[in-house]
C-alpha cells in the first residue's frame, strides 16, 4: 500500500521541481525528501525522479502517480475537515470556484442566502475558469464548481455531477450609431475576441452566419471588451451575465438566438453531499433562479 506521507513529498517535488523547495515547504530535510522519494520508487517498483542538470524532474511515471497523489491528498484533506466539523453546519467551511461573470452576478447572492441560513459556515471563495475550476474540483481544492458549457448533453467524466442553474443567452455587442441586425451583417466588421481557447464560441456562431470573422482585438475582460466596442473598436458577442456584472452605457445589445450557454454547478463523488456542499448548491440554485 502507498504511504501517504511519500506521496505528499512526491507531490511538492512535483510542484516545486526541487528537492530543496519540497524540503522547506514541508519543512523537512533534504535528506528526508529523498529518503522518501527512494521508498516510494521501492514501493511503486518505478522510477519516479531523475537528475535534470542542477536539479530533478519527474519521469512519466512520476508525473502519473504525482496527478493521482493530488486527487487522492485532496480528498483525504476534504474528508479531515468534514469530520473537524460533524458537529453540522453551526460551523466549518465550504469551498468554491467560480468563472468571474457568475462571480461579478448570482454568486454574492448565494453567499447572503448560505450566510443566513448558516452563520457559521464559512464560505472560501475562487476565481477560476472552467476546466480550472473542474481541476479544482477533482483534486479537492473546492467542494464545488460553477462552470458552462455550450452542449449539456456531453457527458462529464466519472465522479463529476452537474447541476443546471440557468441558461445564459449570448448578444451581439455594437457601437452606438451602428444598426444591431444579425451577424451576418457585420461580417466585414473588425471583431473582438477572447484568448484562443474561449473564443470558440464566437467561431461556431460566425460559422453558422456563414462567415470567418476578422479578430483584430484580443482579451477575455467583459469590461474592457466594452470599452473597446464603445470607442468603435469593433464588435463582439458576450453572455448575458457578462452584461448583468457590467453594463457599459454606450453599447448596443442584441440577444441572439440560439447561442445560450449553460451555467452548472459541478460536485464531485457519489451522493449523498457533505452537508455544507448541499447548502451551497441550495443557495447557488435559489440565487441563479432569482435573476
Amino acid at each position: 500500500m502507498l504511504d501517504v506521507v511519500r506521496l505528499r513529498v512526491l507531490v511538492a517535488v512535483a510542484r516545486n521541481r526541487s528537492v530543496t523547495a519540497a524540503a522547506r515547504e514541508l519543512h523537512y530535510s533534504q535528506p528526508s525528501v529523498s529518503h522518501h522519494l527512494a521508498r516510494l520508487e521501492a514501493e511503486t517498483g518505478a522510477k519516479l525522479v531523475q537528475r535534470a542538470g542542477r536539479g530533478i524532474r519527474l519521469t512519466e511515471a512520476g508525473k502519473l502517480l504525482a496527478e493521482r497523489a493530488t486527487e487522492i491528498i485532496g480528498r483525504l484533506d476534504t474528508a479531515e475537515q468534514e469530520l473537524a466539523a460533524h458537529v453540522g453546519l453551526r460551523s466549518g467551511r465550504v469551498r468554491l470556484a467560480a468563472f468571474p461573470s457568475a462571480l461579478g452576478t448570482f454568486v454574492p447572492g448565494a453567499a447572503v442566502l448560505l450566510a443566513g441560513e448558516h452563520p457559521g459556515l464559512a464560505l472560501e471563495l475562487s476565481e477560476a475558469e472552467p476546466p480550472e475550476a473542474l481541476r479544482m474540483l477533482r483534486a479537492g481544492y473546492v467542494d464545488v464548481a460553477v462552470i458552462f458549457r455550450y452542449d449539456e448533453t456531453a457527458p462529464e467524466e466519472n465522479g463529476i455531477r452537474l447541476t443546471h442553474l440557468l441558461d445564459d443567452p449570448s448578444h451581439l455587442i455594437t457601437p452606438p450609431g451602428h444598426a444591431p441586425g444579425d451577424l451576418a451583417a457585420h461580417a466585414a466588421e473588425r471583431w473582438i475576441g477572447g484568448c484562443d481557447r474561449c473564443r470558440s464560441h464566437l467561431l461556431d456562431l460566425c460559422e453558422e452566419a456563414g462567415f470567418e470573422p476578422s479578430v483584430a482585438y484580443t482579451t477575455d475582460d467583459y469590461v474592457a471588451v466594452q470599452a473597446m466596442v464603445a470607442a468603435g473598436l469593433g464588435v463582439t458577442v458576450l453572455p448575458g451575465l457578462a452584461l448583468a456584472a457590467h453594463r457599459h452605457p454606450d453599447v448596443l445589445s442584441t440577444e441572439l438566438p440560439g447561442g445560450s450557454r449553460h451555467i452548472l454547478a459541478a460536485a464531485y463523488g457519489d451522493p449523498p453531499d457533505p452537508p455544507a456542499t448541499t447548502a451551497l448548491l441550495t443557495a447557488l440554485r435559489k440565487a441563479a433562479n432569482d435573476l
